[in-house]
């Protein structure tokens, strides 16, 4: 039996039904041979891609493509639900509130995935039909390998394996990996030959298993170090903010970086309209700097979305941390990144320490088991070697020499602190369904966990730890009499059903959410100095007595306030700030810089607001009437509401703000739209290059210099222009 009859055999074996689909049967008879209906169908698909490889008209590659995309594209029915949901998730983690999937967004959603889908399969169509090394092979490999495509979802580089496809996946089609299809086919053409092949894979091999032929030899180019880099001498290239995505998105290609921006054209196109994205790439075998290994997405131009590498769970390789170290001294917000760097730098030390079999010091063993603050890597998953180190130490040993207690001293389990000896307690404590603290014996010092006390309505009885590390729950406390919390929290302190403060002494520290979100009044208040996370005081209706930290790391509730009157701001508040229902700016003073979004949704004049000058998540100022008056933020990260203002004049937009992100009428869209120099913040640049050649001009005196350069303030070029025109 010659090759091509071995391959039909395959074929007809793999696709059962194949003989009998129309094209199949187009001008035989049912009499024929199983293998000649294959071969008949071969012969005429091929006549096709001949014909369309040859005359290269646009007209019969668009039939052909549309052939291909009935197959295999998938149907807008198919899309699953869950698909919308997760991007509501995600909005809403990126500081955009709860943002309902409209039914035009939907549309636009799905219509992404359906062209990101082809724009990927037009690829391998494009490969087979026109790259020379493509013609050598036969037709029926070319479909082998086509309905093997239909196998591959998204590849993960920690298993080596593809996700299965199948007519619900919304993932593109991976990129054509030219060596990998190749030897795939090779491997397959050995075996047809003489049954040869490896070991490890012979029965794929056997059973025309095109998904684990094809893992497997992308799995071969990487061990043999192609598309990778043994060197850390590359160069950093900037991708600026609305520039050519596909310039981005091709660069990483073919190299399983694991990065959302390699995929489909929606997630590059997305993330270089909401900002700049730098790429660091070192020197591939040819000497060029081609091989991906650091992403930095940032959000505009100045603030940092996310930092990726290319190791587990696409947290930073060790080698390349001093890369990245001197490039964040580029971004104001560094600071923040350099916690994840130091980490990163003291657990390669750590495990290496381990490894060699040597001790770790208390500090080490502190950092291990995250006594402190959380380990935090660059990827969006724990770093895998935190769970390896820990496997091979003695857990009770370590905590004991940290805190100088014996080993008897630590619990891990419920059962130890019936000992009434329990120092010292590793993991989680769950005592929700205790309704009396009376008999209960915790541990003395430390909690290294959360502790679950929710079913308590009175904290008569209740002695709790010095110390706990994580959260502490008493959510269905409904006084403070009697109770004395730890001296901190690490985590989030519940305290929700406290409808006043009286008695009421908290944590100096709270290192997560602080949840008061039953209190009326602030009489008695004395928050936290510090509050990482946070902080919920949804139902205070006055400011007055309240202290606030002047650091929020978190979310700052304060929705139910009617007035400003004795409101003092933290200085920083790393989420959103929810002040919904103020109805005057009237003793408002806001921070300069807020993380999430800020809610001013029933403010309806603004006069005396003075807003930041930049907000992070979405900026709702949907009550406004006019924008007089409106002096809005240099940066806004999210949507922008203003959907009851009655006209555009005033209104200055952020430059390079998104027109599509403005929630307004659709009037006053079309106008800004028509005219985005009048509705747009000059750039800072600009400005000061008009300042400097006013401060230039001989013929003004220093008095008239200094009025012109006063009207700067209004951010309008055309404002100081006119004004010296007057003054000549």
């Amino acid at each position: 039996m010659d090759e091509r009859n071995k391959w039909i055999d395959i074929i007809a074996k793999l696709y059962k039904d194949l003989h009998m689909s129309k094209g199949a049967m187009h001008g035989v008879s049912e009499s024929d041979k199983k293998r000649d209906k294959i071969l008949n169908y071969f012969e005429r698909l091929e006549e096709v891609h001949q014909k369309v490889s040859e005359s290269k008209r646009e007209n019969d590659l668009k039939l052909l493509k549309q052939f291909y995309y009935n197959l295999y594209i998938i149907k807008r029915e198919d899309i699953p639900d869950s698909y919308f949901e997760h991007e509501k998730k995600i909005m809403r983690e990126r500081g955009y509130g709860d943002i309902e999937i409209t039914k035009d967004r939907k549309e636009i959603l799905i219509n992404q995935i359906i062209e990101d889908q082809k724009e990927s399969l037009d690829k391998w169509i494009e490969y087979f039909l026109f790259d020379e090394e493509s013609k050598s092979y036969e037709m029926w490999e070319k479909y082998w390998v086509f309905q093997g495509l239909q196998q591959l979802g998204k590849y993960n580089k920690e298993t080596g394996k593809f996700s299965k496809r199948d007519k619900h996946t919304v993932y593109p089609f991976p990129p054509v990996e030219r060596e990998a299809i190749f030897n795939t086919l090779k491997l397959m053409e050995e075996y047809i030959k003489d049954k040869r092949g490896d070991n490890d894979i012979k029965s794929a091999l056997g059973s025309g298993n095109f998904k684990t032929l094809y893992e497997y030899s992308i799995k071969t180019m990487m061990d043999k170090g192609e598309k990778q880099s043994n060197t850390t001498e590359g160069k950093w290239v900037k991708y600026e903010q609305g520039s050519d995505y596909h310039v981005l998105r091709d660069s990483l290609q073919e190299y399983y970086t694991g990065w959302c921006t390699a995929a489909g054209e929606n997630f590059a196109k997305v993330q270089l309209a909401t900002g700049d994205f730098y790429v660091y790439y070192t020197l591939d075998e040819n000497g060029e700097a081609k091989v991906p290994r650091i992403a930095i997405r940032m959000e505009g131009h100045n603030r940092i979305g996310e930092i990726r590498g290319v190791a587990d769970n696409q947290n930073m390789e060790p080698e390349m941390v001093p890369i990245l170290d001197k490039k964040l001294e580029e971004f104001p917000d560094r600071d923040k990144y350099k916690k994840k760097e130091y980490d990163m730098q003291l657990l390669t030390t750590i495990d290496s320490k381990v490894q060699k079999g040597y001790d770790l010091t208390k500090e080490e063993l502190r950092f291990l088991y995250e006594l402190d603050s959380k380990i935090e890597g660059f990827g969006y998953e724990k770093d895998p070697r935190i769970v390896e180190i820990k496997s091979k130490r003695n857990l009770k040993r370590d905590l004991a020499y940290v805190f100088d207690c014996k080993e008897e001293n630590i619990g891990t389990r419920l059962a130890d602190l019936a000992k009434g000896n329990i120092f010292v307690y590793y993991g989680y404590l769950v005592l929700g369904g205790l309704t009396s603290a009376e008999g209960l014996k915790l541990p003395k010092r430390v909690v290294l966990g959360d502790l679950n006390l929710s079913g308590l309505t009175s904290a008569e009885g209740l002695t709790l730890p010095k110390q706990i590390e994580g959260r502490l729950d008493l959510r269905d406390l409904t006084s403070a009499e009697g109770l004395i919390l730890p001296e901190q929290v690490g985590r989030d302190l519940y305290l929700n059903s406290l409808t006043s403060a009286e008695e009421l002494k908290l944590p100096e520290q709270v290192g997560g959410d602080l949840y008061l979100n039953s209190l009326r009044s602030a009489d008695g208040l004395k928050l936290p100095e510090q509050i990482g996370g946070s902080l919920d005081l949804r139902y205070l209706t006055s400011a007055e007595g309240l202290i606030l930290p002047e650091q929020v790391g978190g979310y700052l509730y304060l929705n139910s306030l009617r007035s400003a009157d004795g409101l003092k701001l933290p200085e920083q508040i790393g989420g959103r700030l929810d002040l919904r229902y103020l109805t005057s700016a009237d003793g408002l003073k806001l921070p300069e810089h807020i993380e999430g979004y800020l809610n001013l949704s029933r403010l309806t004049s603004a006069d005396g607001l003075k807003l930041p000058k930049q907000v992070g998540g979405y900026l709702d100022l949907s009550g406004l009437r006019s924008a007089d008056g409106l002096k809005l933020p240099e940066q806004v990260g999210g949507y922008l509401y203003l959907s009851r203002l009655t006209s555009a004049d005033g209104l200055k937009l952020p430059e390079g703000f998104k027109i599509d992100h403005l929630f307004a009428k659709s009037y006053i869209i079309e106008e800004i739209k028509m005219h985005p120099e009048k509705y747009y913040m000059k750039k800072e640049e600009d400005l000061l290059k008009v300042k400097e050649r006013i401060l230039n001009a001989k013929h003004f005196t220093d008095e008239q210099k200094e009025q012109i350069i006063e009207t700067l303030d209004d951010d309008a070029e055309e404002v100081v222009e006119n004004k010296a025109k007057h003054f000549r």
